[in-house]
């Protein structure tokens, strides 16, 4: 440890995080994910920050499935997929993602970050151009840095300036050019115009690419996703998205489109190649997922029902949040000290929320961001609405 001072200048770096209100704490749990959840200390809490969207991260069924799968495949494969990494239940999923997005095929990554991390370098180059959201996720924008394409980036779900991007590129001469936006945008609960973005891509000739790890599972008439809520189903030519929420809650991500792309990314794409193989008891269990969310809407209707009454009922007792119909609903406080003290009165009152603050979202515009569930009953839901009143009140927030 021969140069102190760098050791000093991260203690330094720490401390001013800390004493500007922007250090992320860590909350230890004890206990399987759920509706409720139990914390380090033996304190039972009601969890409302989870992306457990449709209540089966800590689902017996969703257990039975993958216990099964780990009879079957056993526990790992020390492997990556093209050497001898790939089983049948890796394929059977793969089959099955593409027929629940209707989709040609589907390539299974490490996590979703890696999918949008390992998308763009293999399909694009200096001829080419992506045109990106401004808010899109921190792996879309990491994944775009990795790829010598032109980078274009719109207005946040602003349809006026991405045809102003799209008009760039063109002009530019590019090539190729593709348009990549979140389906949602996880702090806001926005959801992209997907059908405006499908009429500008076929007007300039452009590809598009939907991040859906907020949506499958849930968003749409059958859950299918955003494309499914837009009514452009068929119309997406790139799709990633997570296993590590409304699907079963582990992780896991995957890309699915034509069968030419998917093929050329198990050819080229880095992090697929270069990563372990995705465990067999997770492949097993979301695909047990995928049959039940397909069989039924019950899950995806609770889910919606609860973040109706929910929005309905927080507006209600006076808090300020973000309009839409998503499960996402940021709780806007503004400024990062005053989330962090929320969240951390919240817990002593029984309810687990985390504080989100610059860079994670724009200065001046810190939240706590509550997540629905549809495992959350009505009980539960009007015991974190009094908590929520009861810590506005106290802190200042809404009027007594």
């Amino acid at each position: 440890m021969s140069d102190q001072a760098f050791y000093s200048s991260l203690q330094q770096k720490l401390a001013t995080l800390e004493d500007e209100g922007l250090f992320k704490p860590e909350r230890v749990l004890a206990s399987r994910q759920g509706a409720e959840v139990v914390a380090q200390d033996g304190r039972t809490l009601i969890n409302m920050c989870a992306n457990n969207y449709l209540g089966l991260s800590g689902d017996v069924e969703t257990q039975e499935a993958a216990a099964a799968a780990l009879e079957k495949y056993g526990y790992g494969l020390s492997s990556v997929r093209f050497i001898c990494g790939t089983q049948t239940v890796h394929k059977e999923l793969e089959q099955a993602l593409s027929n629940f997005l209707g989709t040609e095929d589907t390539i299974l990554y490490a996590a979703a970050f890696d999918a949008n991390g390992g998308v763009f370098e293999p399909l694009f180059d200096e001829n080419d151009a992506i045109i990106s959201d401004a808010l899109n996720h921190a792996s879309i924008i990491d994944g775009v840095r990795l790829c010598k394409a032109a980078r274009y980036r719109y207005a946040n779900n602003d349809m006026a300036d991405l045809e102003k991007q799209l008009i760039a590129a063109l002009d530019a001469g590019k090539r190729h050019k593709i348009i990549v936006t979140d389906g949602v945008f996880s702090m806001d609960g926005t959801i992209a115009q997907l059908d405006k973005i499908v009429a500008l891509a076929e007007k300039y000739g452009a590809l598009t690419m939907i991040d859906e790890s907020h949506a499958s599972g849930f968003m749409g008439a059958t859950g299918r996703g955003t494309h499914e809520h837009c009514g452009v189903i068929g119309k997406i030519d790139i799709i990633t998205g997570t296993l590590g929420k409304a699907l079963g809650g582990a992780m896991g991500g995957f890309t699915s489109g034509k069968k030419e792309v998917i093929e050329t990314l198990r050819q080229k794409s880095r992090p697929y190649l270069f990563s372990n193989t995705l465990a067999p008891m997770i492949a097993g269990a979301s695909l047990a997922v995928l049959e039940r969310i397909s069989k039924s809407t019950e899950l995806r209707d609770r889910l919606h029902e609860n973040t109706a009454y929910f929005r309905q009922e927080i507006e209600r007792i006076g808090f300020t949040i973000k309009p839409g119909t998503h499960p996402v609903v940021p709780v806007m406080l503004f400024e990062a000290p005053v989330a962090q003290k929320f969240a951390a009165r919240m817990f002593e009152l029984g309810v687990l929320l985390s504080g989100f603050f610059y860079p994670v979202v724009p200065m001046g515009q810190a939240r706590v961001r509550v997540q629905l569930s549809a495992a959350h009953t009505r009980e539960q839901l009007d015991t974190v609405l009094k908590a929520f009143e009861q810590a506005g009140k106290e802190l200042g927030i809404i009027k007594n």
